[in-house]
């Protein structure tokens, strides 16, 4: 279902992206932030998500 979501909302930025009334500068200035947003949206989730599994697989005495 997330991934049904994530979907939808990158889809819904690039249509409106190619609907919207400006220069192409523009549009490409956006097309970029909005890309590294979505890199940057999943490096995150990846760092929070092995630094979780990394606490719960360390042994007491490795703490």
């Amino acid at each position: 279902m997330a991934w049904i979501g994530f979907i939808i909302a990158v889809l819904a930025q690039y249509i409106g992206l190619y609907t919207l009334e400006e220069p192409f500068y523009v549009k490409g200035y956006y097309a970029i932030a909005g890309a590294f947003l979505i890199v940057a949206c999943l490096v995150l989730q990846k760092t929070v998500r092995d630094n979780e599994e990394d606490k719960v697989h360390l042994s007491p005495e490795e703490e």
